[in-house]
C-alpha cells in the first residue's frame, strides 16, 4: 500500500469537524439526501451519510459514554447533540461542494489510488457487524463512494495548494517556556524582582509566596501575547528573569525556563504551514461555495436522536482512511 506523508495528505479546516467525534442514533433512523438546489445535484444517499454518523456517535460515546449527548456545551443551552449533528451537517455539506469543485478541476484518480481505495473499502466493509450494516443501511458500494469522496476532497486540497510556500522558519514558529508574575502596581512588582533577583529567592517559590497567581510554567509563541510583553520575554536566554515591565494595566516580572522548546517549536511550525495551506485554499474555495450552496433538510435533522439504542459499534471510518491512505514514511 502507497504512504503519503500526512503533509500531503491532510484534509484542511473545512472539512474537519466531524473529526471532533459524534452521530446520530435510532435503529432505523435515516439522514436525508443533500441536494444542491443551485446545481439540481444530488447529493449523498442516507446510508451514506450513515456510515459517517454511526461511526462518530459510536467513536464519541465509547470515548464519553451515552451521558455525553444532553451535556451543554455553551451559554445558549445548545447539547452536545445538536452541536454534533450540526458540525456533521456542515461536514458532509461542505465534503460535496470540495467533490463539485474537484469535478469542475477535472481531478480524477488515478488506477492505483482507485486500487487503495477498493481494499480499503473491502476491509471497512468486512469489518462491520451485521448491526453495523442494519443500523446504516450501507452496502460496500457506499463504503467506497464515501471513501472517494473523501479522498478527492484531499487531493483537491493538494492540487490546489501545491504552489504554496510552506516553508516556516524557526524563529517565526520559536516557542519559549517561561514563568510568570503579574501585578497591579509597578512598586509591587519591583519589590519581587529584587527578592528573586538580589535575595536570591527562588522565582516559584517567591510565586507562591506571595499568592501570585501564574507560577505554572506555559508556553509562549511569537503572535500569541501583546508586542510589550513578547519584546520583553523573547529577548531572554535561558534562566534569565525581565526587568518590570509593563502590558495593559498590568507590570510584570517573567523568567524564561526554556528558550527554545524544540518539540512545541515543532508542532507550532507544522500548524502555521498548515495555517498558510488553509488559507491559500480558501481563498479558491469560498468563492466557490457561494455559487453552489448544498442544501440539507434540516426539518429531519432535527428530528434525530443520538440516545436511542443500537447494538452498532463502529467507529473507525476515518482511523481506517488515515492508516491506509495517510500513514507516515
Amino acid at each position: 500500500m502507497r504512504r503519503a506523508g500526512t503533509r500531503k495528505r491532510i484534509l484542511l479546516a473545512v472539512a474537519v469537524a466531524v473529526m471532533l467525534a459524534g452521530g446520530v442514533s435510532g435503529c432505523n433512523g435515516k439522514i436525508s439526501s443533500i441536494v444542491s438546489e443551485s446545481m439540481g445535484t444530488e447529493g449523498f444517499s442516507d446510508a451514506q451519510m450513515m456510515l459517517i454518523v454511526a461511526s462518530e456517535r459510536n467513536r464519541c460515546q465509547k470515548i464519553y459514554t451515552d451521558q455525553i449527548w444532553d451535556t451543554v456545551v455553551d451559554d445558549a443551552g445548545t447539547t452536545f447533540q445538536t452541536y454534533l449533528l450540526e458540525e456533521i451537517q456542515k461536514f458532509l455539506r461542505e465534503l460535496k461542494v470540495m467533490n463539485l469543485l474537484a469535478d469542475e478541476r477535472q481531478i480524477a484518480l488515478s488506477a492505483r489510488e482507485k486500487e487503495e481505495l477498493n481494499a480499503l473499502a473491502d476491509s471497512y466493509y468486512e469489518s462491520m457487524s451485521d448491526a453495523d450494516r442494519a443500523y446504516t443501511g450501507a452496502t460496500r458500494d457506499d463504503v467506497y463512494t464515501m471513501y472517494e469522496a473523501y479522498h478527492r476532497a484531499n487531493r483537491l486540497v493538494d492540487a490546489l495548494t501545491q504552489n504554496v510556500n510552506l516553508e516556516v522558519s524557526d524563529s517565526e514558529a520559536r516557542v519559549i517556556t517561561v514563568c510568570e508574575a503579574s501585578f497591579s502596581q509597578e512598586s509591587e512588582a519591583q519589590a519581587f524582582l529584587n527578592r528573586v533577583t538580589e535575595d536570591g529567592v527562588d522565582f516559584s517559590t517567591a510565586v507562591k509566596e506571595s499568592n501570585l497567581e501564574g507560577s505554572a510554567e506555559k508556553s509562549v509563541g511569537h503572535g500569541e501575547r501583546s508586542k510589550a510583553y513578547e519584546d520583553a520575554v523573547f529577548a531572554l536566554e535561558s534562566g534569565q528573569i525581565s526587568p518590570v515591565f509593563q502590558d495593559g494595566d498590568l507590570w510584570y516580572v517573567v523568567k524564561c525556563v526554556n528558550d527554545y522548546d524544540e518539540n512545541a517549536t515543532l508542532d507550532r511550525k507544522q500548524k502555521m504551514a498548515l495555517d498558510r495551506k488553509n488559507q491559500a485554499f480558501r481563498q479558491i474555495y469560498d468563492s466557490f461555495a457561494k455559487e453552489h450552496q448544498v442544501e440539507s433538510n434540516g426539518s429531519f435533522w432535527e428530528k434525530l436522536s443520538l440516545k436511542e439504542g443500537t447494538d452498532s459499534q463502529t467507529d473507525n471510518f476515518f482511523e481506517q482512511y488515515r492508516q491506509m491512505m495517510d500513514g507516515e514514511n
